[in-house]
């Protein structure tokens, strides 16, 4: 099967069997991920592998017990400059990477080693799912994984061999979101065109009955992503950065 086959048959699996992902394979499938790009060769990640139970139950509040939190496996992907900067003291070198830009970098070396590690999983025959919530609290996160400061928690995965076989989720078609040489803004039918399906899914309808919602759209705004929530957890996020030495 072919890289473009798993991604294009790709699922978001939370429900995993009680077999064991050796630790030989998880390894393996690291030191690959680890080829990924990464700004100026710095690796600024640190990847925490939590098989322990009573760990991965103190992990469990900040995902909202969200069933996938209960896999066998959670690794935790970190941005990183912890290691790097201690790197530099020891070596003459005066680290000045307390900056927000300096986290941007190590985000998306951590994003992009996450994004690597997870379609290597699959190609092997694993599951897993992105924990959105790993960014709600990074301070219950850091403290149960011991982080240091200048490391962060980006992004969460659950990780086990899979116990389900969900369907396939829809995506918007390339029109929608392909840009040939600059930005093209969006019309009034260019949204309708790309988005107006999603309100003909049965599955959506059944969400827009339930929330006693006109639109799918209501159910993001009002329900899913609302803007109070946003509001809090950006004020965490920022203040757990200053917390771990990113803002000043």
């Amino acid at each position: 099967m072919t890289v473009k086959d798993v991604l294009k048959n790709r699922c978001t699996i939370r429900k995993y069997s009680d077999k064991q992902v050796s630790d030989e394979l998880l390894n393996g499938l690291l030191e690959a991920a680890a080829r990924t790009s990464t700004c100026g060769n710095m690796q600024l990640y640190s990847v925490v592998v939590t098989r322990s139970e009573d760990v991965r139950k103190k992990l469990m509040p900040s995902h909202f017990n969200q069933a996938a939190s209960q896999a066998p496996i959670l690794v935790t992907f970190c941005a990183d400059y912890n290691r790097f900067n201690k790197w530099c003291l020891q070596n003459k070198a005066v680290p000045g990477y307390d900056n927000l830009e300096s986290f941007v970098s190590a985000f998306v070396d951590t994003v992009a080693l996450a994004q690597t590690f997870s379609l290597l999983a699959e190609e092997a025959g694993l599951g897993i799912c992105y924990l959105g919530t790993t960014t709600y609290n990074p301070k219950l996160i850091s403290e149960a994984l011991n982080l240091p400061k200048m490391v962060v928690p980006v992004v969460t995965l659950s990780l086990g061999y899979p116990d389900e076989q969900p369907a396939l989720t829809d995506r918007i078609p390339l029109s929608g979101w392909v840009h040939t040489d600059t930005y093209h803004d969006y019309s009034d039918s260019d949204i309708h065109a790309i988005f107006d399906y999603k309100e003909e899914l049965p599955e959506n309808k059944e969400f827009l009955k339930i929330n006693n919602k006109e639109t799918l759209a209501q159910i993001f705004t009002d329900i899913r992503y609302t803007k109070k929530d946003g509001d809090y957890f950006s004020e965490q996020l920022i203040a757990f950065l200053k917390e771990q030495g990113f803002l000043k």
